[in-house]
């Protein structure tokens, strides 16, 4: 079981890069053993992550995650391979589903038939990584480039994907390494993410996937105002109907309620909660962004 972080740059900063890179090496020096990036639309985070990668020699380093849309796979083999290469073996590519209307906001488009694209999308990929190259004509993407797709150094990538709903973790447990969940509660890990996921995968004639549950965190003494202001941040995800799930099958009544918020010892049993209902990995995800919360990257290497 690895236990990881997410970092966030500092606001103010003046150089997100390297200031990622610098708490990338210190939470290493804390003992940290994975950090993971998310992608938005400032820092591209494949490639933040093979620099983290070349800076930091042995720390594990993956993106949570990068929305397939509107890369097309051989883009971002070829970006997940440099990254590799850099880190040593030491990087794992996330993969997102995106959503349509961000991306319609965004873009000016959308990508409908998620489901089929992910399918396709996960067998270039595999294709390239596990093969060392690809020849592939489906519904959704042509894959079949006149020159090299194999990066010496560069493979396999391990690949994950941010996968809750029935036919999404089915095409994972098939497909992928793992799934990414993210506000999904013990519960939900247990009783649905766990035994779906898992059959699929041996149905497949594939090993066991890892499920690496994302949780939001935060060391504080004040556990009420922090609760709080959880339940604004995540209000966002209540939402969205595959969050809205999550909630009726934890029967809670905010997503703050799955979040490991309180003393250090509070956090760790919210966590351990995590791992014993089947998760493989925790992935700590600082509620208070703004600056480094050295006491979670200390959690991450005490788990």
């Amino acid at each position: 079981m690895t236990t990881g972080v997410v970092l966030f740059a500092r606001a103010g900063s003046g150089n997100a890069v390297d200031d990622i890179v610098t708490q990338a090496r210190r939470a290493d020096h804390l003992g940290t053993r994975h950090v993971w990036l998310a992608q938005q639309f400032d820092h591209d985070a494949v490639s933040l992550a093979g620099l983290i990668g070349a800076a930091v020699p042995g720390l594990g380093v993956g993106t949570s995650v990068v929305p397939f849309n509107p890369r097309h796979p051989l883009t971002l083999a070829s970006q997940a391979q440099t990254a590799q290469a850099a880190a040593h073996g030491n990087f794992s590519l996330g993969l997102g589903l995106g959503a349509h209307e961000p991306e319609r906001i965004a873009y000016g488009t959308a990508w409908p038939n998620t489901i089929a694209r992910l399918r396709e999308y996960l067998m270039i990929l595999r294709s390239i990584f596990h093969t060392g190259g690809v020849d592939f004509h489906g519904e959704e993407f042509t894959a079949a480039p006149a020159w090299p797709t194999t990066l010496e150094g560069g493979t396999p990538v391990p690949v994950y994907v941010a996968a809750m709903g029935p036919k999404a973790l089915a095409v994972t447990g098939e497909l992928a390494d793992g799934t990414l969940p993210y506000l999904a509660g013990p519960r939900t890990i247990e009783q649905f993410i766990e035994p779906t996921i898992a059959r699929a995968a041996a149905d497949a004639g594939r090993p066991r996937p890892r499920i690496i549950a994302f949780v939001p965190a935060q060391v504080t003494a004040d556990e009420h105002a922090a609760r709080e202001a959880a339940n604004e941040q995540l209000a966002f995800y209540a939402t969205i109907p595959s969050y809205q799930k999550v909630i009726a099958r934890e029967g809670v009544e905010s997503l703050a309620e799955l979040a490991a918020i309180g003393e250090e010892d509070t956090v760790l049993r919210a966590l351990r909660r995590y791992l014993d209902a089947g998760a493989t990995d925790v992935v700590l995800s600082p509620l208070e962004r703004d600056q480094p919360d050295e006491k979670l990257w200390q959690l991450a290497a005490a788990l």
